[in-house]
């Protein structure tokens, strides 16, 4: 099962990937986490020493020698079969890649450095062996680029307010023009059954799972302490949400 998290910035993607890869774990899956956020946080909250831990973004000598930039040319096909063996942090069944995202061009055009990291993004989207959660940047231009066409489901977290929803209506229209049929719209930091039915009301359909606040979490994520062992009641809502997934 390949999963990608998107939806506005601010939202809970990485805390709602980082509950779906524990309940994958917990069935026993050997699971793939691909961090692509501008401002990668899934490291440490997964439990990796994030330290010790360079975004493939940030990598700037990598990504122009691979891109094989010159001046306004670069190369369209890089080679990027090595990196994940180089880059990739592995544990008790779980490996993570972290790409990042190209932020700005600098002096220059970022297409080069992206086509580093789209090529490879879709050699890890590529893999049969584990499952895959793909946390995504904000908003919805990696949708307008296309580079998540190939994953079995899109989840859109969502909050209890206006803006985020906004957002995830953005994410929807462009999912059907990519002719992505399985998108779902998944409740974060609800605080009642009011906030799910506003929710629910303001996208025209029900939530496919819901996370309600959690003050462990919280203080997990204040503490630097891996949210998998603090707050199991999130970890059993990204159970239950995964069974959904698998009927679909």
């Amino acid at each position: 099962m390949k999963i990608a998290v998107c939806g506005k910035g601010g939202v809970g993607k990485s805390t709602i990937s980082a509950f779906l890869i524990g309940a994958l774990l917990n069935r026993g899956r050997k699971v793939l986490a691909i961090d692509a956020d501008p401002s990668p946080h899934l490291a440490r909250l997964l439990g990796f020493d994030d330290s010790s831990i360079t975004p493939i973004a940030e990598m700037k000598e990598l990504l122009n020698e691979r891109s094989g930039r010159d001046g306004p040319f670069y190369n369209l096909n890089p080679k990027v079969d090595d990196l994940p063996e180089k880059f990739m942090k592995k544990r008790n069944g779980l490996s993570l890649m972290v790409l990042g995202a190209i932020q700005q061009g600098g002096a220059g055009c970022a297409c080069a450095d992206n086509a580093v990291l789209r090529n490879l993004l879709n050699r890890l989207l590529l893999s049969e062996d584990e499952d895959i959660v793909l946390d995504m940047e904000a908003g919805v231009e990696h949708l307008g680029r296309g580079t998540i066409a190939s994953v079995d489901h899109i989840l859109v977290v969502v909050q209890p307010y206006r803006g985020s929803i906004e957002t995830a209506e953005k994410i929807d229209k462009l999912a059907r023009d990519l002719k992505i049929k399985s998108l779902h719209i998944v409740a974060n930091n609800c605080q009642d059954d009011e906030d799910v039915k506003f929710i629910q009301q303001m996208c025209g359909r029900p939530p496919i799972g819901v996370f309600y606040f959690s003050s462990d979490a919280r203080k997990a994520e204040r503490l630097g302490v891996p949210l998998l062992d603090a707050a199991p009641e999130m970890v059993k809502a990204a159970d239950q949400l995964i069974s959904k997934l698998e009927q679909v």
